[in-house]
Protein backbone atom coordinates (compact mmCIF):
# COMPACT_ATOMS: atom_id res chain seq x y z
CA UNK A 1 0.00 0.00 0.00
CA UNK A 2 2.97 2.18 0.43
CA UNK A 3 2.20 4.15 -2.70
CA UNK A 4 2.63 7.51 -1.71
CA UNK A 5 5.09 9.84 -4.11
CA UNK A 6 7.18 13.19 -3.15
CA UNK A 7 4.11 14.91 -4.18
CA UNK A 8 1.76 13.60 -1.84
CA UNK A 9 4.68 13.88 0.99
CA UNK A 10 5.02 17.79 0.17
CA UNK A 11 0.94 18.16 0.03
CA UNK A 12 1.34 16.88 3.35
CA UNK A 13 4.38 19.06 4.67
CA UNK A 14 1.78 21.95 3.25
CA UNK A 15 -0.33 20.76 5.19
CA UNK A 16 1.38 20.80 8.33
CA UNK A 17 2.74 24.31 7.92
CA UNK A 18 -0.41 25.97 7.17
CA UNK A 19 -1.93 24.28 10.08
CA UNK A 20 1.25 25.89 12.26
CA UNK A 21 1.05 28.69 11.00
CA UNK A 22 -2.57 28.97 11.67
CA UNK A 23 -2.17 27.83 15.51
CA UNK A 24 1.21 29.95 15.56
CA UNK A 25 -1.53 33.39 14.62
CA UNK A 26 -3.78 32.26 16.85
CA UNK A 27 -1.26 32.45 19.96
CA UNK A 28 -0.04 35.61 19.11
CA UNK A 29 -4.03 37.02 19.22
CA UNK A 30 -4.36 35.41 22.39
CA UNK A 31 -4.27 37.44 25.93
CA UNK A 32 -3.34 35.75 29.12
CA UNK A 33 -6.88 35.45 29.93
CA UNK A 34 -9.31 32.25 30.95
CA UNK A 35 -11.47 33.02 28.30
CA UNK A 36 -9.40 33.73 25.87
CA UNK A 37 -7.40 30.73 26.48
CA UNK A 38 -10.61 28.26 26.92
CA UNK A 39 -13.53 30.45 24.94
CA UNK A 40 -11.50 32.34 22.36
CA UNK A 41 -12.67 35.43 23.67
CA UNK A 42 -16.38 34.38 22.77
CA UNK A 43 -15.40 36.74 19.84
CA UNK A 44 -15.93 33.94 17.12
CA UNK A 45 -17.77 34.83 14.20
CA UNK A 46 -20.12 32.27 12.62
CA UNK A 47 -18.12 30.64 9.94
CA UNK A 48 -15.75 29.57 12.55
CA UNK A 49 -18.10 28.27 14.79
CA UNK A 50 -20.14 26.67 12.49
CA UNK A 51 -16.88 24.32 10.91
CA UNK A 52 -15.57 24.01 13.98
CA UNK A 53 -18.71 22.16 15.27
CA UNK A 54 -18.13 20.32 12.06
CA UNK A 55 -14.88 19.34 12.18
CA UNK A 56 -14.81 18.30 16.23
CA UNK A 57 -17.44 15.92 14.60
CA UNK A 58 -15.60 14.33 12.38
CA UNK A 59 -12.58 11.96 13.28
CA UNK A 60 -10.68 9.73 10.80
CA UNK A 61 -11.97 6.40 12.86
CA UNK A 62 -15.47 8.49 11.17
CA UNK A 63 -14.56 8.83 7.45
CA UNK A 64 -13.44 4.81 7.59
CA UNK A 65 -16.41 3.97 9.73
CA UNK A 66 -18.85 5.53 7.43
CA UNK A 67 -16.92 4.23 4.23
CA UNK A 68 -16.66 0.82 6.00
CA UNK A 69 -20.45 0.86 6.72
CA UNK A 70 -21.43 1.98 3.27
CA UNK A 71 -19.59 -0.88 1.58
CA UNK A 72 -21.54 -3.25 3.98
CA UNK A 73 -24.87 -2.17 4.06
CA UNK A 74 -25.60 0.97 2.22
CA UNK A 75 -26.75 4.65 3.40
CA UNK A 76 -28.34 3.62 5.92
CA UNK A 77 -26.14 4.93 8.44
CA UNK A 78 -26.48 8.47 6.61
CA UNK A 79 -29.35 8.26 8.89
CA UNK A 80 -27.02 9.64 12.16
CA UNK A 81 -25.53 12.43 10.01
CA UNK A 82 -29.05 14.01 8.64
CA UNK A 83 -30.20 13.80 11.60
CA UNK A 84 -27.70 15.46 13.44
CA UNK A 85 -28.62 18.59 11.18
CA UNK A 86 -31.69 19.15 12.28
CA UNK A 87 -30.45 18.36 16.10
CA UNK A 88 -27.61 21.41 15.69
CA UNK A 89 -30.81 23.45 14.93
CA UNK A 90 -32.20 22.44 18.59
CA UNK A 91 -28.88 23.12 19.74
CA UNK A 92 -28.73 26.71 17.82
CA UNK A 93 -32.58 27.89 18.93
CA UNK A 94 -33.00 26.11 22.18
CA UNK A 95 -30.32 25.51 23.99
CA UNK A 96 -27.71 27.94 23.35
CA UNK A 97 -29.95 31.29 24.76
CA UNK A 98 -29.84 29.56 27.89
CA UNK A 99 -26.13 28.71 27.76
CA UNK A 100 -25.22 32.03 26.47
CA UNK A 101 -27.36 33.15 29.63
CA UNK A 102 -26.20 31.66 32.23
CA UNK A 103 -22.54 32.96 31.37
CA UNK A 104 -21.13 29.27 31.64
CA UNK A 105 -17.63 27.28 30.37
CA UNK A 106 -18.60 24.12 30.45
CA UNK A 107 -21.80 22.33 30.32
CA UNK A 108 -20.93 20.03 34.15
CA UNK A 109 -21.46 23.97 35.41
CA UNK A 110 -24.52 24.42 33.63
CA UNK A 111 -25.88 21.58 35.05
CA UNK A 112 -24.32 22.30 38.80
CA UNK A 113 -26.29 25.44 38.66
CA UNK A 114 -30.13 23.94 37.07
CA UNK A 115 -29.62 21.20 39.81
CA UNK A 116 -26.40 20.89 42.65
CA UNK A 117 -23.03 19.94 42.65
CA UNK A 118 -23.67 16.72 42.67
CA UNK A 119 -24.96 16.59 39.37
CA UNK A 120 -21.78 18.22 38.25
CA UNK A 121 -19.17 16.44 39.86
CA UNK A 122 -20.97 13.24 38.27
CA UNK A 123 -21.24 14.75 34.34
CA UNK A 124 -17.66 15.98 35.10
CA UNK A 125 -16.25 13.03 35.54
CA UNK A 126 -17.75 10.77 33.50
CA UNK A 127 -17.20 13.68 30.58
CA UNK A 128 -13.81 13.34 31.37
CA UNK A 129 -13.20 9.23 31.54
CA UNK A 130 -15.20 9.33 28.45
CA UNK A 131 -12.82 11.51 26.69
CA UNK A 132 -9.59 9.98 27.67
CA UNK A 133 -10.79 6.53 27.43
CA UNK A 134 -13.14 6.65 24.50
CA UNK A 135 -11.79 9.37 22.59
CA UNK A 136 -8.50 9.98 22.70
CA UNK A 137 -8.01 6.34 22.44
CA UNK A 138 -10.14 5.32 19.40
CA UNK A 139 -8.57 8.82 17.39
CA UNK A 140 -5.12 7.25 18.09
CA UNK A 141 -6.07 3.62 17.20
CA UNK A 142 -8.16 4.18 14.02
CA UNK A 143 -5.98 7.13 12.92
CA UNK A 144 -2.30 5.13 13.35
CA UNK A 145 -3.70 1.94 11.46
CA UNK A 146 -4.86 3.83 8.81
CA UNK A 147 -1.51 5.74 8.31
CA UNK A 148 0.41 2.76 8.73
CA UNK A 149 -1.77 1.14 6.06
CA UNK A 150 -1.46 3.73 3.48
CA UNK A 151 2.06 5.09 4.05
CA UNK A 152 3.96 2.30 5.73
CA UNK A 153 5.11 4.55 8.04
CA UNK A 154 4.78 2.96 11.59
CA UNK A 155 2.37 3.24 14.06
CA UNK A 156 4.71 4.69 16.63
CA UNK A 157 6.00 7.05 14.34
CA UNK A 158 2.89 8.37 12.88
CA UNK A 159 0.50 8.70 16.04
CA UNK A 160 3.18 9.91 17.77
CA UNK A 161 4.11 12.61 15.14
CA UNK A 162 0.03 13.34 15.29
CA UNK A 163 0.08 13.55 19.13
CA UNK A 164 3.37 16.19 19.07
CA UNK A 165 1.79 18.21 16.43
CA UNK A 166 -1.88 18.55 17.39
CA UNK A 167 -0.98 19.06 21.52
CA UNK A 168 1.49 21.61 20.59
CA UNK A 169 -1.05 24.14 18.52
CA UNK A 170 -3.59 23.51 21.50
CA UNK A 171 -1.42 23.83 24.05
CA UNK A 172 -0.23 27.23 22.43
CA UNK A 173 -3.31 28.83 20.77
CA UNK A 174 -6.29 27.06 23.53
CA UNK A 175 -9.83 27.02 22.13
CA UNK A 176 -8.89 30.28 19.08
CA UNK A 177 -5.95 27.83 17.26
CA UNK A 178 -8.43 24.85 17.41
CA UNK A 179 -11.31 26.97 16.28
CA UNK A 180 -9.39 28.90 13.09
CA UNK A 181 -7.42 25.57 12.34
CA UNK A 182 -10.66 23.89 11.90
CA UNK A 183 -11.30 26.04 9.06
CA UNK A 184 -8.54 25.56 7.05
CA UNK A 185 -8.86 21.66 7.81
CA UNK A 186 -12.61 21.59 6.64
CA UNK A 187 -11.26 23.08 3.47
CA UNK A 188 -8.34 20.56 2.93
CA UNK A 189 -11.28 17.38 4.26
CA UNK A 190 -13.27 18.67 1.62
CA UNK A 191 -11.31 19.44 -1.29
CA UNK A 192 -9.65 15.54 -0.70
CA UNK A 193 -13.28 14.26 -0.21
CA UNK A 194 -14.53 15.73 -3.23
CA UNK A 195 -11.64 14.51 -5.40
CA UNK A 196 -12.03 10.74 -4.33
CA UNK A 197 -16.28 10.67 -4.82
CA UNK A 198 -15.84 12.55 -8.53
CA UNK A 199 -12.88 9.67 -9.24
CA UNK A 200 -14.95 7.19 -8.17
CA UNK A 201 -18.02 8.50 -10.15
CA UNK A 202 -15.62 8.73 -13.16
CA UNK A 203 -13.91 4.95 -12.93
CA UNK A 204 -18.44 3.78 -12.51
CA UNK A 205 -19.39 5.60 -15.46
CA UNK A 206 -21.70 7.82 -13.45
CA UNK A 207 -24.31 7.89 -10.67
CA UNK A 208 -26.88 5.67 -12.26
CA UNK A 209 -24.26 3.03 -13.18
CA UNK A 210 -23.59 3.56 -9.51
CA UNK A 211 -27.19 2.69 -8.43
CA UNK A 212 -27.70 0.09 -10.72
CA UNK A 213 -24.92 -1.67 -9.89
CA UNK A 214 -24.81 -1.59 -6.06
CA UNK A 215 -26.19 -4.44 -3.91
CA UNK A 216 -29.68 -4.69 -3.47
CA UNK A 217 -31.26 -2.01 -0.75
CA UNK A 218 -28.31 -0.10 -0.45
CA UNK A 219 -29.72 3.50 -1.23
CA UNK A 220 -32.68 2.93 0.50
CA UNK A 221 -32.44 4.25 4.16
CA UNK A 222 -35.50 3.46 5.86
CA UNK A 223 -35.92 -0.20 7.07
CA UNK A 224 -38.15 -2.38 8.98
CA UNK A 225 -38.71 -1.95 12.42
CA UNK A 226 -36.94 -5.27 13.09
CA UNK A 227 -33.69 -4.26 11.03
CA UNK A 228 -30.64 -5.35 13.02
CA UNK A 229 -28.76 -2.02 12.42
CA UNK A 230 -31.19 0.70 12.00
CA UNK A 231 -34.73 0.33 12.42
CA UNK A 232 -37.22 2.84 11.34
CA UNK A 233 -37.97 3.19 14.70
CA UNK A 234 -35.22 3.49 16.32
CA UNK A 235 -33.73 6.23 13.96
CA UNK A 236 -37.02 7.76 14.39
CA UNK A 237 -36.72 7.32 18.58
CA UNK A 238 -33.75 6.58 19.74
CA UNK A 239 -31.37 8.41 17.45
CA UNK A 240 -32.43 11.73 18.31
CA UNK A 241 -31.77 11.17 22.22
CA UNK A 242 -28.74 10.20 21.29
CA UNK A 243 -28.83 13.29 19.15
CA UNK A 244 -29.26 15.89 21.77
CA UNK A 245 -26.44 14.39 23.87
CA UNK A 246 -23.42 14.78 21.83
CA UNK A 247 -25.21 17.62 19.82
CA UNK A 248 -26.72 19.74 22.76
CA UNK A 249 -24.91 19.14 26.28
CA UNK A 250 -21.33 16.98 25.20
CA UNK A 251 -18.34 20.15 26.10
CA UNK A 252 -16.72 19.19 23.34
CA UNK A 253 -19.11 20.40 20.62
CA UNK A 254 -21.34 23.12 22.99
CA UNK A 255 -17.56 25.07 23.68
CA UNK A 256 -18.02 26.38 20.49
CA UNK A 257 -20.81 27.94 20.45
CA UNK A 258 -20.23 29.48 24.10
CA UNK A 259 -17.41 31.26 22.09
CA UNK A 260 -19.13 32.92 19.75
CA UNK A 261 -19.49 36.65 19.61
CA UNK A 262 -23.22 36.51 20.33
CA UNK A 263 -26.35 34.70 19.85
CA UNK A 264 -26.73 35.47 16.36
CA UNK A 265 -23.45 34.26 15.34
CA UNK A 266 -23.77 31.12 17.84
CA UNK A 267 -27.03 30.32 16.13
CA UNK A 268 -25.34 30.87 12.97
CA UNK A 269 -22.54 28.37 13.25
CA UNK A 270 -24.91 25.33 14.19
CA UNK A 271 -27.42 26.31 10.93
CA UNK A 272 -23.73 26.34 9.03
CA UNK A 273 -22.60 23.20 10.43
CA UNK A 274 -25.97 21.51 9.74
CA UNK A 275 -25.60 21.91 6.02
CA UNK A 276 -22.11 20.99 6.53
CA UNK A 277 -23.41 17.73 7.84
CA UNK A 278 -25.48 16.73 4.65
CA UNK A 279 -22.49 16.24 2.72
CA UNK A 280 -20.68 13.37 4.48
CA UNK A 281 -23.55 10.69 3.14
CA UNK A 282 -22.19 11.72 -0.18
CA UNK A 283 -18.30 12.48 0.52
CA UNK A 284 -17.50 9.28 3.14
CA UNK A 285 -20.78 6.73 2.66
CA UNK A 286 -20.99 6.51 -0.82
CA UNK A 287 -17.09 6.24 -1.77
CA UNK A 288 -17.44 3.05 0.29
CA UNK A 289 -19.91 1.70 -1.67
CA UNK A 290 -17.92 2.43 -4.90
CA UNK A 291 -15.15 0.43 -3.56
CA UNK A 292 -18.35 -2.41 -2.97
CA UNK A 293 -18.94 -1.54 -6.27
CA UNK A 294 -15.37 -1.77 -7.94
CA UNK A 295 -13.84 -4.46 -6.01
CA UNK A 296 -15.66 -7.72 -6.61
CA UNK A 297 -13.45 -9.59 -3.68
CA UNK A 298 -14.51 -6.98 -1.18
CA UNK A 299 -17.95 -8.00 1.36
CA UNK A 300 -19.05 -6.85 5.03
CA UNK A 301 -16.41 -8.80 6.10
CA UNK A 302 -13.44 -6.48 4.43
CA UNK A 303 -15.86 -3.09 4.34
CA UNK A 304 -13.41 -1.20 6.62
CA UNK A 305 -10.63 -1.67 4.23
CA UNK A 306 -13.02 -0.04 1.47
CA UNK A 307 -11.50 3.68 1.95
CA UNK A 308 -7.64 2.90 1.82
CA UNK A 309 -8.46 0.99 -0.60
CA UNK A 310 -10.15 3.28 -2.85
CA UNK A 311 -8.04 6.09 -2.23
CA UNK A 312 -4.82 3.97 -3.51
CA UNK A 313 -6.90 2.46 -6.30
CA UNK A 314 -8.10 5.61 -8.00
CA UNK A 315 -6.33 9.01 -6.69
CA UNK A 316 -3.72 9.82 -8.97
CA UNK A 317 -0.03 11.39 -7.30
CA UNK A 318 -0.88 14.52 -5.82
CA UNK A 319 -4.62 13.84 -5.29
CA UNK A 320 -3.22 11.08 -2.70
CA UNK A 321 -1.76 13.32 -0.57
CA UNK A 322 -4.32 15.56 -0.74
CA UNK A 323 -7.08 12.95 0.68
CA UNK A 324 -4.46 11.84 3.13
CA UNK A 325 -4.05 15.44 4.43
CA UNK A 326 -7.44 15.60 4.50
CA UNK A 327 -7.84 12.33 6.99
CA UNK A 328 -5.12 14.22 8.93
CA UNK A 329 -6.99 17.04 9.39
CA UNK A 330 -9.93 15.11 10.48
CA UNK A 331 -8.00 13.38 13.04
CA UNK A 332 -6.40 16.52 14.77
CA UNK A 333 -8.77 18.22 14.64
CA UNK A 334 -11.11 15.84 16.80
CA UNK A 335 -8.05 15.19 18.71
CA UNK A 336 -7.45 18.98 19.28
CA UNK A 337 -11.27 19.48 20.25
CA UNK A 338 -10.95 16.82 23.11
CA UNK A 339 -7.66 17.51 24.43
CA UNK A 340 -9.14 21.52 24.82
CA UNK A 341 -12.46 20.36 26.14
CA UNK A 342 -10.97 17.98 28.25
CA UNK A 343 -8.38 20.44 29.46
CA UNK A 344 -11.25 23.25 30.26
CA UNK A 345 -13.14 20.65 32.68
CA UNK A 346 -10.44 19.83 34.26
CA UNK A 347 -9.08 23.47 35.22
CA UNK A 348 -12.76 24.58 35.49
CA UNK A 349 -14.99 22.30 37.14
CA UNK A 350 -12.33 20.44 39.03
CA UNK A 351 -9.18 22.62 39.29
CA UNK A 352 -11.05 26.07 39.78
CA UNK A 353 -13.50 24.45 42.78
CA UNK A 354 -10.40 23.21 44.49
CA UNK A 355 -8.46 26.67 44.03
CA UNK A 356 -11.53 29.30 43.44
CA UNK A 357 -8.90 31.87 44.24
CA UNK A 358 -6.65 30.92 41.78
CA UNK A 359 -5.84 34.08 38.90
CA UNK A 360 -6.73 34.60 35.13
CA UNK A 361 -2.78 32.86 34.65
CA UNK A 362 -2.77 30.36 37.06
CA UNK A 363 -5.66 29.21 34.99
CA UNK A 364 -4.20 29.62 31.67
CA UNK A 365 -1.47 27.68 32.73
CA UNK A 366 -3.28 24.75 34.03
CA UNK A 367 -4.73 24.69 31.10
CA UNK A 368 -1.68 24.84 28.96
CA UNK A 369 -0.25 21.79 31.58
CA UNK A 370 -3.31 19.64 31.39
CA UNK A 371 -3.34 19.66 27.38
CA UNK A 372 0.38 18.32 27.78
CA UNK A 373 -0.49 15.83 29.81
CA UNK A 374 -3.27 14.97 27.68
CA UNK A 375 -0.89 14.67 24.41
CA UNK A 376 1.92 12.82 27.03
CA UNK A 377 -1.06 10.25 27.86
CA UNK A 378 -1.84 10.29 24.43
CA UNK A 379 1.76 9.09 23.28
CA UNK A 380 1.94 6.70 26.31
CA UNK A 381 -0.85 4.90 25.36
CA UNK A 382 0.52 3.68 22.04
CA UNK A 383 2.21 0.61 22.74
CA UNK A 384 -0.90 -0.76 23.88
CA UNK A 385 -3.08 -0.21 20.82
CA UNK A 386 -1.85 -3.32 19.16
CA UNK A 387 -3.54 -4.96 22.32
CA UNK A 388 -7.25 -3.63 21.98
CA UNK A 389 -9.29 -5.39 19.34
CA UNK A 390 -11.75 -3.39 17.64
CA UNK A 391 -14.54 -5.23 19.35
CA UNK A 392 -13.81 -3.92 22.44
CA UNK A 393 -13.20 -0.47 20.61
CA UNK A 394 -16.98 -0.96 19.80
CA UNK A 395 -18.14 -2.16 23.21
CA UNK A 396 -16.22 1.23 24.95
CA UNK A 397 -18.05 3.85 22.44
CA UNK A 398 -21.15 2.14 23.33
CA UNK A 399 -20.35 3.10 26.92
CA UNK A 400 -21.17 6.57 25.72
CA UNK A 401 -24.53 5.49 24.40
CA UNK A 402 -25.71 4.04 27.28
CA UNK A 403 -24.79 6.82 29.84
CA UNK A 404 -26.42 9.15 27.08
CA UNK A 405 -30.57 8.65 27.61
CA UNK A 406 -29.83 9.82 31.63
CA UNK A 407 -28.02 13.00 30.61
CA UNK A 408 -30.59 13.81 27.71
CA UNK A 409 -33.55 13.83 29.78
CA UNK A 410 -32.11 15.76 33.52
CA UNK A 411 -30.86 18.58 30.35
CA UNK A 412 -33.89 18.71 28.20
CA UNK A 413 -36.53 18.40 30.75
CA UNK A 414 -34.54 20.35 33.04
CA UNK A 415 -35.25 23.32 30.60
CA UNK A 416 -39.00 22.79 29.97
CA UNK A 417 -40.31 21.71 33.51
CA UNK A 418 -39.22 24.12 36.14
CA UNK A 419 -40.37 21.37 39.27
CA UNK A 420 -37.55 19.27 38.56
CA UNK A 421 -34.75 19.63 41.43
CA UNK A 422 -31.29 18.35 41.76
CA UNK A 423 -32.44 14.97 43.73
CA UNK A 424 -34.64 14.03 40.85
CA UNK A 425 -31.51 15.00 38.60
CA UNK A 426 -29.19 12.90 40.45
CA UNK A 427 -30.93 9.60 41.08
CA UNK A 428 -31.73 10.18 37.37
CA UNK A 429 -28.03 10.05 36.30
CA UNK A 430 -27.15 6.99 38.88
CA UNK A 431 -29.77 4.76 37.90
CA UNK A 432 -29.44 5.36 34.36
CA UNK A 433 -25.92 4.75 34.37
CA UNK A 434 -26.60 1.70 36.43
CA UNK A 435 -28.63 0.31 34.20
CA UNK A 436 -26.80 1.39 31.36
CA UNK A 437 -23.77 -0.58 32.89
CA UNK A 438 -25.71 -3.51 33.60
CA UNK A 439 -26.70 -3.93 29.65
CA UNK A 440 -23.12 -3.36 28.57
CA UNK A 441 -21.91 -6.42 30.98
CA UNK A 442 -24.71 -8.35 29.89
CA UNK A 443 -23.87 -7.80 26.51
CA UNK A 444 -20.32 -8.40 26.81
CA UNK A 445 -20.98 -11.80 28.33
CA UNK A 446 -23.35 -12.52 25.28
CA UNK A 447 -20.89 -11.92 23.18
CA UNK A 448 -21.27 -11.65 19.18
CA UNK A 449 -21.14 -15.34 19.01
CA UNK A 450 -24.11 -15.91 21.29
CA UNK A 451 -22.04 -17.70 24.20
CA UNK A 452 -25.10 -19.44 25.56
CA UNK A 453 -24.67 -18.63 29.07
CA UNK A 454 -27.62 -16.20 28.87
CA UNK A 455 -29.84 -18.29 26.41
CA UNK A 456 -33.50 -18.75 26.65
CA UNK A 457 -33.27 -16.01 29.50
CA UNK A 458 -34.96 -12.68 30.27
CA UNK A 459 -31.19 -11.23 30.27
CA UNK A 460 -30.56 -12.59 27.02
CA UNK A 461 -33.62 -10.39 25.36
CA UNK A 462 -32.75 -7.54 27.36
CA UNK A 463 -28.75 -7.34 25.97
CA UNK A 464 -29.89 -8.06 22.50
CA UNK A 465 -32.31 -4.99 22.06
CA UNK A 466 -31.59 -3.04 19.43
CA UNK A 467 -29.16 -0.39 20.72
CA UNK A 468 -31.45 3.02 19.45
CA UNK A 469 -34.06 0.73 20.72
CA UNK A 470 -32.78 0.72 24.37
CA UNK A 471 -31.78 4.05 24.14
CA UNK A 472 -35.49 5.04 24.00
CA UNK A 473 -36.47 2.66 26.60
CA UNK A 474 -34.23 3.71 29.31
CA UNK A 475 -34.73 7.98 28.20
CA UNK A 476 -38.07 6.98 29.25
CA UNK A 477 -37.28 5.29 32.59
CA UNK A 478 -34.84 8.12 33.46
CA UNK A 479 -37.56 10.65 32.66
CA UNK A 480 -40.27 9.05 35.01
CA UNK A 481 -37.27 8.45 37.86
CA UNK A 482 -36.15 12.28 37.33
CA UNK A 483 -40.03 13.49 37.45
CA UNK A 484 -40.77 10.94 40.17
CA UNK A 485 -38.52 11.82 42.84
CA UNK A 486 -38.27 15.37 41.40
CA UNK A 487 -42.16 15.82 42.70
CA UNK A 488 -41.91 13.62 45.59
CA UNK A 489 -39.32 16.11 46.93
CA UNK A 490 -39.24 19.98 48.15
CA UNK A 491 -38.96 22.54 44.78
CA UNK A 492 -35.78 23.70 43.29
CA UNK A 493 -34.66 27.24 45.08
CA UNK A 494 -35.14 29.96 42.62
CA UNK A 495 -31.95 30.92 41.65
CA UNK A 496 -31.98 27.02 40.15
CA UNK A 497 -34.51 28.19 37.41
CA UNK A 498 -34.46 32.00 37.07
CA UNK A 499 -32.73 32.39 33.65
CA UNK A 500 -32.36 28.49 33.40
CA UNK A 501 -35.83 26.93 32.54
CA UNK A 502 -38.47 28.20 29.58
CA UNK A 503 -40.96 29.60 32.12
CA UNK A 504 -38.30 31.69 34.23
CA UNK A 505 -36.17 32.61 31.23
CA UNK A 506 -36.08 36.60 31.25
CA UNK A 507 -35.22 38.97 28.97
CA UNK A 508 -32.10 39.35 27.08
CA UNK A 509 -30.55 42.16 28.04
CA UNK A 510 -27.18 41.32 27.76
CA UNK A 511 -24.87 41.90 24.73
CA UNK A 512 -24.24 38.12 24.25
CA UNK A 513 -27.82 36.53 24.14
CA UNK A 514 -28.77 39.47 21.76
CA UNK A 515 -29.69 39.28 18.19
CA UNK A 516 -30.45 41.57 15.93
CA UNK A 517 -33.41 41.39 13.82
CA UNK A 518 -31.86 40.80 10.37
CA UNK A 519 -29.76 37.75 11.16
CA UNK A 520 -32.39 36.02 13.05
CA UNK A 521 -34.82 36.48 10.40
CA UNK A 522 -31.82 35.45 7.68
CA UNK A 523 -31.47 32.46 10.61
CA UNK A 524 -35.22 31.39 10.37
CA UNK A 525 -35.20 31.19 6.92
CA UNK A 526 -32.22 29.17 6.37
CA UNK A 527 -33.21 26.57 9.68
CA UNK A 528 -36.58 26.00 7.60
CA UNK A 529 -34.44 25.72 4.29
CA UNK A 530 -32.12 22.97 5.99
CA UNK A 531 -35.59 21.02 7.19
CA UNK A 532 -37.03 21.20 3.90
CA UNK A 533 -33.91 19.52 2.32
CA UNK A 534 -33.35 17.26 4.66
CA UNK A 535 -36.99 16.08 4.37
CA UNK A 536 -36.50 16.26 0.83
CA UNK A 537 -33.27 13.56 0.74
CA UNK A 538 -35.55 11.57 2.89
CA UNK A 539 -37.90 11.08 0.54
CA UNK A 540 -35.35 10.84 -1.96
CA UNK A 541 -33.59 7.78 -0.49
CA UNK A 542 -36.60 6.51 1.14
Amino acid sequence: MNQLQFIDFFVIFLYFAGVLGVAWWAFLQNKNESEGYFLAGRDMGWIAVGTSLFMSNIGSEHLVGLAGTGAASGLAVGHFEWLAALILLVLGWLFVPFYLRSGVYTMPEFLGRRYNSACQGYFTAISILGYVLTKISVSLYAGGIIIQEVTGIDLWVSAGVIVIVTGLYTVMGGLRAVVYTDILQTVVLFLGSFALMFAGLEALGGWPELVAKAPEGFFSMWKSSDHTDFPWTGIVFGAPILGVWYWCTDQCIVQRTLSAKNLGHARGGTILAGYLKILPVFLFIVPGIMARVLFTDMDASTADKALPRIVMHLLSPGMKGLFFAALLAALMSSLSAVFNSCSTLITWDVFRKWKPEASEATLVSVGRWTTGLLAVLGLLWIPFMKYISSQLYIYLQSVQGYIAPPIAACFLLGLFISRINGKGAITSLLMGFAVGMLRLVLELVNGPQKTGLLAGSFWETFAEINFLHFAALLFVFCSVVLLGVSFLTEPPRPEQIQGLTWAHRGKTVQTKETETRARHRLNEGLSLALVGIIATLWWLFR
